[in-house]
């Protein structure tokens, strides 16, 4: 692991995971800030969640560092941007700054788990209560082209689209491993799909 300065954008229920894409709707000064001062530099920014509301919350202790992948620049100086995660980082401590943005000193994790893979049986069991999920939620799935993914595409991008709340989805951020970030879907689609959502879900802008 390795320790890096890193400008955050602290955003309730907007996680990345590795490899995945998260568009986004960047309209706040400071955070077009933000975004112009990382096409400036290395394209990076740091995804994480706050843990409360107001100017300066304190934040989760991991978050998920990520690429501008593809940027449209709007007249009045907004931007429509799409981030690639890249690796998930543990916070050190938060620096003292001039820059209308936050920035922090993070450990960055060894992203190793595009080489594991999940058994047979956890593969299964993912792809049922998935199956199981989408119908109890109404959602129009391509389980053909699901099938065709890798575990590692799979597993975060259920953990990434799938809409469970703020908490559920930070666990999975933090959960190290593939096999247990797989049991935890498996999980919580299990919990999500038997309260329907309704009562537990936060939706994600």
């Amino acid at each position: 692991m390795t320790n890096q300065r890193i400008s955050i954008f602290p955003l309730t229920g907007a996680i990345i995971f590795p490899s995945m894409q998260l568009p986004l709707h960047i309209f706040e000064p400071r955070y077009r800030d933000l975004v112009s001062d990382s096409l400036a530099r290395d394209r990076k920014i740091g995804m994480i969640q706050p843990k409360g509301q107001g100017n300066q919350p304190a934040l989760f202790n991991v978050g998920c560092l990520a690429r501008i992948h593809d940027v449209e620049a709007l007249d009045d100086g907004r931007y429509n941007i799409i981030l690639e995660g890249v690796q998930r980082f543990s916070v050190i401590n938060e620096l003292d700054v001039t820059t209308s943005f936050r920035q922090v000193e993070a450990e960055l994790w060894n992203e190793d788990e595009m080489d594991e893979t999940l058994s047979l049986a956890e593969r299964a069991s993912m792809e049922i209560e998935s199956r199981r999920f989408a119908e109890s939620q109404g959602y129009s799935v391509d389980w053909a082209a699901v099938s065709q993914l890798d575990d590692y595409s799979l597993v975060n991008a259920i953990a990434q689209i799938a809409p469970f709340d703020f908490a559920a989805k930070q666990a999975l951020l933090e959960a190290r491993g593939l096999s247990d970030r797989a049991e935890t879907i498996v999980q919580l689609m299990q919990f999500f799909g038997r309260h329907d959502g309704r009562d537990d879900r936060v939706t994600l802008q």
